[in-house]
């Protein structure tokens, strides 16, 4: 079929619609049978007109003439009969009436109407000759194509059939990642076995549960003569095909053939499956790399960690109080140095400290023939390898690990962990750069990351990056501040709030200048060994302690009014500490409370709980579990600008409990809090391996990674 009569019907068209305007349209006598449907043309070119589109008078005017033009068109057409007449009178007013529900719908916009009037009449012309509507559809909107389409006029249209099917076919183009769900509406789409191929590649595990279903559109998918859909389709119908899906891109490419995974698969619990994982994972790393981008790596990495933390991470956890480590870590027997640093990269945020330090890390190098860090970054072509500088930095691990390798690889791995922060769409690059930095104490490689900072802020500042501009600045200003000689003042310099001392004016209620402090306290052995440690520190003449059912508050008598609020530590087994922790919430909460202090008394697998429970107004968050610090975005996404303290490896009783005696005795005293002068207070009163331990501590002046984060939304908001 040519496209000349569409040509010549929308001259046609065209020339009328100029000609009526010239002529103001002679309408021919209507008969009174008719004289209804034209009554209700008008009264719906009436109620377009009273929506007040953004259409100009003109345009509107210029409309109502060719819907007019159209009527008498339709009663001059000695072709219709009059059943004929009334249809197309029909339609004309379902076109404006389909026009007023859509755009009262916010479906279709005003400056739409004209086109859509004009596309109508050119289909109506079609349709008098004989000619299919598909080629209009085709050229037009969806909005205006499925109104169209769904007018009771072009009911019988050879081509309204193809123009639905046009229409699906071009919402799932428009929206490519919910193919399957419109398809899931019109299964018999003529476009569908190439839409589901589409769809299939776009996301196999979507595929798969469509394909699973015993309905239209999954025996449609079953059908499909296309290698990755009939592969998809066939794992779709058995138990275990979630299974396989990690090796999607693999098993479709021939690289390895299915009926090798099978065993793998059948015991998927085992440290095998684990391993082939691991395998994957590297070869789709160097594949990604190339700039390659395998089927389903997102499900590979996803099950690597679920494989993790559930065969391995899990129970080495659990045994966290078991003096022996050839019995705690047996679980990692037989797992290579590679299948180890996957454990750390995958699992970091269920991983305890210790399972890291002397568990993973350890072991890494032990099985290594040689023990290079640069080995084992090429054995793994570097993949996750930011991840790790940023877990051992976060570990106090990192100046191990750059010791073990080159000097010159050493700093082309700094070189790339440093540059290109601004081309990523999170700051947690950054972050991980501002973190590391502190936790590295090699005077060559600290100066090697702040001249690779400078020489990227000076690339920002040349290709005019914005965000790479306020990223490097930033970083620079932190690494310098570093340096005392420098003398930089952090909050006059950023804008924030104060660093290196915290005011007591900003802890106090502006309104009775109360200090509220809360503590969060768990109901396992060790918790209730702490908190009667806690309360015995405060059984003195300046404090007076008062107990309540489910928690206890501590008053000072004398100086600032300060109230510590700490629940009881109840039995864990039944969660009556988190229902006291709750209690207690909502006490705080119904009596305007706002605690400023926010203190976690815990082990690190409590520390979720807590952040999940944190006062939003907290100035001062100290985290006393382990490894706290890898939590600091969780509690700033909480408490926005907080001091944090927090442990980098070990949080011990002792410690937490000296800073809380020292925070609160000078809050009671009305002094400010300055982060330099209680540390240094600190450092004297703590000996041996608890000095050790408080030397992993990282007091708020020195938490460039939250000072980062707080400073960045500050000079840097639409991010």
């Amino acid at each position: 079929m040519t496209r000349t009569p569409y040509f010549l019907i929308g001259f046609l068209v065209f020339t009328i619609g100029i000609s009526t305007l010239k002529a103001q349209v002679e309408m021919p006598t209507i008969p009174a049978m008719r004289q209804l449907h034209h009554e209700y043309i008008l009264l719906s070119l009436e109620q377009i007109e009273s929506l007040n589109p953004t259409l100009s008078p003109k345009d509107i005017a210029q409309v109502k003439l060719h819907v007019e033009a159209m009527r008498a068109s339709i009663e001059l057409n000695n072709q219709l009969d009059n059943n004929g007449k009334f249809k197309w009178l029909r339609g004309v007013n379902e076109l404006l009436s389909g026009f007023i529900s859509a755009y009262q719908s916010r479906i279709i916009a005003a400056d739409q109407y004209p086109l859509l009037v004009k596309s109508f009449d050119v289909a109506m012309q079609a349709d008098w000759i004989g000619l299919s509507i598909e080629p209009i559809i085709k050229d037009n909107t969806i909005n205006i194509g499925r109104i169209l389409v769904q007018n009771f006029a072009f009911k019988e249209n050879i081509g309204t059939a193809a123009s639905k099917d046009l229409i699906v076919l071009k919402q799932c183009q428009k929206t490519p990642d919910r193919i399957l769900s419109i398809l899931s509406l019109n299964p018999t789409n003529r476009y569908a076995d190439s839409l589901i191929t589409i769809a299939g590649f776009r996301n196999p595990e979507e595929l798969y549960n469509y394909a699973a279903a015993p309905n239209a559109l999954g025996k449609k998918i079953q059908s499909v003569n296309h290698p990755f859909v009939k592969l998809v389709a066939r794992l779709s119908l058995t138990k275990t095909g979630r299974m396989y899906f990690p090796f999607l891109d693999n098993i479709y490419n021939g690289v390895t053939p299915i009926d090798s995974i099978t065993p793998f698969v059948l015991n998927d619990t085992s440290k095998a499956y684990y391993k082939l994982l691991v395998k994957t994972r590297i070869q789709y790393a160097e594949r990604i790399q190339r700039g390659d981008t395998p089927m389903a790596s997102n499900i590979l990495t996803a099950k690597l960690k679920s494989k993790a933390v559930e065969v391995f991470i899990n129970e080495i956890n659990a045994l966290h109080n078991e003096k022996s480590d050839l019995i705690r870590f047996k679980k990692l027997d037989g797992l290579s140095p590679v299948e180890l640093y996957y454990l750390a990269v995958v699992a970091e945020d269920e991983m305890y400290t210790s399972s890291f330090v002397s568990g993973v890390y350890p072991r890494i190098f032990a099985r290594m023939v040689i023990p290079r860090s640069a080995d084992l970054l090429q054995l793994v072509k570097h993949d996750y390898y930011k991840k790790f500088l940023k877990i051992a930095a976060s570990y106090n691990m990192l100046d191990d690990f750059l010791s073990r390798m080159d000097t010159w690889d050493a700093e082309k791995l700094i070189k790339g962990f440093v540059n290109g922060l601004e081309k990523t769409n999170t700051l947690e690059d950054a972050v991980d750069v501002a973190d590391s930095y502190a936790s590295i104490y090699t005077i060559s490689l600290k100066k090697l990351i702040l001249s690779q900072v400078q020489n990227e802020l000076l690339r920002c500042k040349n290709l005019q990056s914005k965000r790479g501009v306020v990223i490097y600045d930033l970083l620079n200003t932190l690494f310098l501040s570093m340096d005392s000689t420098n003398k930089i003042n952090l909050s006059a310099r950023l804008g924030i709030m104060p660093v290196y001392e915290l005011p007591i004016t900003l802890l106090r209620d502006s309104i009775n200048g109360k200090i509220a402090i809360q503590q969060f306290f768990y109901g396992d052995k060790d918790g209730l060994v702490v908190f009667n440690s806690f309360l015995n520190k405060f059984r003195n003449p300046n404090w007076q302690i008062i107990k309540k059912s489910q928690w206890v508050e501590v008053h000072s008598v004398r100086g600032v009014p300060v109230t510590i609020y700490a629940n009881l530590p109840l039995d864990e087994k039944l969660e009556l500490d988190e229902k006291a922790q709750d209690s207690l919430n909502h006490y705080l909460s119904s009596n305007a409370i706002q605690p400023t202090v926010a203190i976690h008394r815990g082990h690190s697998y409590y520390l979720k709980n807590t952040i999940n429970k944190l006062p939003a107004g907290a100035k001062l968050v100290l985290v006393g579990s382990c490894g706290g610090y890898q939590k600091l975005n969780e509690v700033l996404d909480i408490c926005p600008g907080a001091h944090i303290i927090s442990s980098k490896q070990i949080g011990t009783g002792m410690i937490n409990q000296g800073l809380i005696d020292v925070i609160c005795e000078n809050l009671r005293l009305g002094k400010n809090l300055n982060w330099p002068a209680i540390w240094s207070s600190l450092a004297i009163r703590f000996k041996g391996s608890t000095k050790e331990k408080f030397d992993d501590y990282v007091p708020p002046h020195k938490n460039l990674g939250a000072i980062f984060i707080t400073a960045y939304n500050k000079a840097y908001p639409s991010d």
